[in-house]
Parts: C-alpha cells; structure tokens; sequence
C-alpha cells in the first residue's frame, strides 16, 4: 500500500513516515522546507521526498493520504485531494488505525515533560528487553532515533494535547487508546487553539474517559489542575506522583544530602523505600518525571529495581540541557523549554548544579502562545534565577519586551537580530560561565554562531 504523507517533515510526521516504512508501506511525502536532518533521515529510510504542497504530487494517486496539521485549506494539495475522493486520514487516525490498534499503548501526556518521560519510559521498557514501539517529540540518546516500530505488545508515544488537523479539531492524543497513561501536569498554553484553560482540561478529561477500567492512570497529585480533571469522573485506578509525600501520591522521592540537584535519590512507594536512581539528568522535575515513568513501567509487568537499574543507563535527550560545545571555558547548552514553567525549572536545575557559577539565559519566545504575549507577565519570574539575560525580540514578535527587560533591571538585554545576539554573548563571556539557550525551534543557527563566535574570540581555528 502506497501511503503519501502531507507535511511530512515535522517531528511527529516524520515518525509516522519511519514507523510506517518499518511497517512495509510504500511511503511518500511531502513538505514546505525539506531539509536535513530530517530529509536526510527519511531519504535513508527509502523514502522520496518532494518541496511545496502543488497539486501535482498526488499524481499517480496514493491508496492513502495522511495530512498533518500544517496542512491548511488553499494549499493546491489540499484543494485538489479534496477533489479527488481520495481516502485521507490524521497521522494520529491513521497511526492508531494501522499501528496501535493491536498494542498496549503506553501515552504520556501534560504540558510539561513529555519528551523526557516518554524517552525515559522507553527505556524502561527496552532495558527490560521489551523492544516496546515508540513515536517521541525528541531524540533519546540511548536509541538515536525519536520513533520505531519496535516489536508487540508495548507502544510509547508522546501524547500531545495540540489539535490533529485542519478537520479534525479534537486533540492528538484521543486517538490512541492507551491503555497505561501518564498525566505529568498541566497549565495553560496553546493559545492559538484554546481559549483558556477549562477547554484543555476539557480535552485531557476525553482522555481520561477512553482509558480502560483494567488500564492505569499515573498522574502528578501535586497538580491542583489534574486534580480537577480527574474530579469530572474517571473510571480507570489512579496512582499518583509526587516530588515529596502527600495523601494522595503512592510514588514520592527523597533526596540525599549531598544532591541538592536532585542527580541522586531514593525512590519510595507507600512511604518504602525501593531504591535509588544515580543519573546524568538534574532538576526536580526530572525526578518526578522518573517517578511517573517508574509507575508506568510497572503497570506493563517491569518491577521497581529493574527500572531504577535503567535510569542508572539513562544517557539524555537531544535538546534538553544539552551541552553543545564548550570553549575557554564557557559552557553553551541547548535546551527544549518555551513556557515559564519550563524555563524556571530547567533554570533551577542548572543553577543547583553549577554552584556560583555565571548562568546567562538566552531566550526565543518562539511557540504561538509566547509571540501572542500571553507569558509576558510571568516571563520576569520564570528568568529570575539567571544572572544575566538576552530576550530575541524580532520585529515581528507581536508585543513589546519593555515589562520583562524592566523588571530583571540592568541584567536585562534585548537583541533584534541572531548574528548581533551571538556576537554580543561571545563579546561579554568569560571563562567559568553557563550559557543556556532555550528555544522550541532552531533559533536561527544560535548555538553554532555562538560557538563560532567563542573559538574567534579565543584564537581557536
């Protein structure tokens, strides 16, 4: 069977196209920017790829058409696959209909995380010599890749709340009958889709509907928004996590003296001691994010020491606090975060590791909720753990940066332009700072001109 696939170089959809190739279809696809990594990943896979969305690529006809949510009304595509009668499906539909149907689906959902407890779930499941499926908005460095087929029954997908198509408005994630979940937290964002907070508790309550009664509900009893969702009826036995004990968390941590960065602690069920995870991430929400996938782990049959055993192997994830190059001295690290959250957490886990150490904050407020200016008033807050910060404010950006930059004073900075960005940060570095550079997107080649920019300034070829 022929399947083309629309959109085809974003993260999810590219997976959809590895999964499927493994599943022995023909695949095709197309997309607006084709380019590496990703076209070089699927060209290897066997898979012909074509630049723009005209009408022509549906010549000869595909027995399917799956459309990601990129895809809009007008593209000449688009107008013409409506046309044609042809048959055409979500990636998530089609990913559910043609792969998760005869599997354990193990979902991780929540504004926060997802990435890093579906990465860390997988692993579990692999290192247990489970060879579990999976389809991952990043890249585990344990596997190098963010999807595969993997072999039955277990499948791990990162379950995300963004809406599925341009026809179907409803959220990914109710498409893939999990039979395991995890629901890390949940705040507002996605303000190009959802008015306010009620409608995305609304959509993460359909999942919560569709999970069966011998199924698990894993979910972070320190979140008063869970907490509400679930209160609209579940179905389905809950255990909760915690970073610390309270009443309705089975699964909590506790840290040892010595690792005020959260890179050591005990895991405790009921209060019990099951033993200790010593890893390369930091951070309380990876804790808690280990936690949720040690109970997730659990549910499909793997026990507590042979997940912790795991996490011990655990090596990262492309994009989350990742140190890409280090030069006299400076250190320029990559990381994933994009909503106040994320940013304060990812901000406290550096600094607890890095002591005194200069923390200098780099920031692209680049998601839709971000350049509609919905964060600006909590943005200040979340950066307020760094010693110094740059805001990229392009023109474009759709409100005025003047509140944050005032309110951090005199650390505060602002820059229009990426080349002007990474020569002022290389200008004013020096030898022992801590240079975190958070985007959801490539930032405009940041990190590198940055570290071009640092071995120019050292003298280094």
């Amino acid at each position: 069977m022929h399947v083309h696939i629309l959109g085809i170089c974003g993260t999810f959809m590219g997976g959809v196209a590895a999964i499927a190739r493994a599943a022995g279809f023909t695949v095709t696809g197309s997309d607006r920017d084709v380019y590496p990594p990703m076209s070089t990943q699927l060209q290897g896979l066997g898979i012909k790829l074509t630049q723009g969305f005209d009408a022509a690529q549906l010549d000869p006809a595909p027995d399917m058409v799956v459309v990601g949510n990129v895809m809009t009304r007008g593209q000449p595509v688009i107008e013409r696959l409506l046309e044609s009668k042809l048959p055409y499906l979500s990636g998530p539909e089609w990913l559910s209909r043609e792969v998760l149907r005869e599997r354990w689906v193990l979902a991780v959902a929540g504004t926060h995380g997802k990435t890093t407890t579906s990465s860390l779930l997988a692993w579990i499941l692999e290192h247990a010599g489970l060879s579990p499926g999976f389809l991952i908005g990043g890249v585990p460095e344990n596997f190098g890749l963010s999807a595969r087929l993997g072999a039955a029954p277990f499948f791990v997908i990162e379950a995300d709340e963004y809406d599925t198509a341009f026809f179907d408005k409803r959220a990914k994630f109710v498409h893939y009958r999990p039979r395991t979940v995890v629901l890390n937290n949940l705040e507002y964002d996605h303000a190009d889709i959802y008015p306010d907070l009620a409608a995305i508790q609304r959509q993460f309550h359909h999942l919560v509907r569709i999970v069966p009664g011998s199924g698990r509900i894993v979910w972070n009893a320190a979140d008063a928004r869970l907490q509400e969702t679930l209160a609209m009826g579940s179905w389905t036995p809950l255990e909760g996590f915690a970073a610390a004990a309270r009443p309705q968390a089975l699964w909590s941590a506790r840290l040892p003296g010595d690792a005020s960065d959260f890179s050591s602690f005990e895991v405790l069920e009921g209060g019990r001691s099951r033993g200790t995870v010593e890893w390369s991430l930091i951070g309380a929400h990876n804790m808690e994010n280990a936690l949720a996938a040690i109970a997730a782990a659990r549910h499909a049959g793997v026990d507590v020491p042979q997940a912790i055993a795991a996490l011990r192997e655990f090596k990262g994830i492309a994009r989350r606090l990742q140190l890409r190059g280090e030069v006299g001295g400076v250190r320029v690290y990559d990381d994933f975060a994009h909503h106040p959250t994320a940013i304060a957490t990812t901000l406290d886990g550096l600094r607890r590791r890095s002591g005194a150490a200069r923390i200098i904050a780099v920031l692209e407020p680049r998601s839709h909720t971000m350049r509609m200016g919905v964060h600006q008033h909590t943005l200040a807050p979340s950066l307020a753990a760094a010693d110094e910060v740059w805001l990229y404010a392009p023109p474009d950006l759709g409100w005025d940066t003047g509140d944050v930059l005032r309110a951090l004073g005199s650390r505060a900075h602002a820059s229009a332009q990426v080349d002007t960005l990474a020569a002022e940060l290389a200008r004013g570095a020096r030898a022992g700072d801590e240079i975190l550079i958070m985007s959801n997107g490539g930032f405009g080649g940041l990190h590198g001109k940055l570290l071009a920019a640092l071995r120019a300034k050292a003298g280094q070829a």
